[in-house]
């Protein structure tokens, strides 16, 4: 899918809105859409085609990128009044980027794949703070040759892309991931809640922390937020 493709996002907010931008910038045309009208100014204004439904967004796009805060919200997107399924034609691929329980996506997968759509499992690994900068990696997982197609979308806003298999490992291997994360943003608060009992500078104990063997990539994104009561 070279960069004259028609991209849609369903899901304007701090992930899907960056996803957008990223993708403009890389010269796509893109349609999205979100219940928020605040979020729908700001796409319309960096060069996004405003639409009113997910089944606006399909009609007009080639792949359609998911970026969704909840099971309903994914099932009314999909299935519901005005949803992909109205407008899905096939040859349409839908990449979920978000982090949703999998059999949710697996039944979607079947209703999308009945119309001949291929939905594509791509969850996100990183942050908000991390997508701003394409510092993302993405957990791609299902069809061989709609993945393929994808990659250059994925490529837009991710510094990597990883091909997992069949559907559903993307979402396995986020699963590993968010375990790690809640780790790793645990033991950072808590190292830094040690130093600042021990009474050291947070500052120059996070400079020091990040540059030695005791780093995390959460430690040196999250830490400055902590130090700083940025929550």
């Amino acid at each position: 899918m070279n960069e004259s493709a028609h991209v849609g996002v369903v899901g304007l907010g701090t992930m899907g809105g960056a996803m957008a931008r990223h993708l403009i910038d890389a010269g796509y045309q893109v349609t999205g859409c979100d219940v928020e009208p605040d979020r729908v100014a700001t796409f319309a204004a960096m060069g996004g085609a405003p639409a009113a439904s997910p089944a606006e967004v399909a009609a007009a796009a080639d792949a359609v990128i998911l970026s969704l805060p909840s099971v309903q919200a994914f099932e009314e997107v999909t299935a519901g009044p005005a949803g992909l399924l109205e407008a899905a034609r096939p040859g349409l691929v839908v990449i979920e980027t978000s982090t949703l329980p999998l059999g949710v996506k697996q039944r979607a997968h079947q209703r999308l794949a009945e119309r001949g759509v291929a939905l594509l499992d791509c969850p996100v690994s990183g942050t908000g703070a991390q997508i701003r900068t394409k510092d993302i990696a993405i957990y791609a997982s299902g069809d061989p040759a709609a993945l393929e197609r994808a990659r250059p979308v994925l490529a837009a806003f991710s510094r990597a892309q990883f091909d997992l298999g069949g559907f559903g490992n993307g979402s396995k291997l986020k699963f590993v991931a968010n375990l790690l994360v809640a780790i790793h943003n645990a033991s950072a608060a808590e190292a830094l809640l040690v130093a600042e009992r021990a009474g050291l500078d947070l500052q120059a104990t996070l400079e020091a922390l990040t540059a030695g063997a005791g780093t995390s990539r959460m430690l040196e994104i999250r830490g400055p937020l902590m130090i700083n009561g940025e929550y």
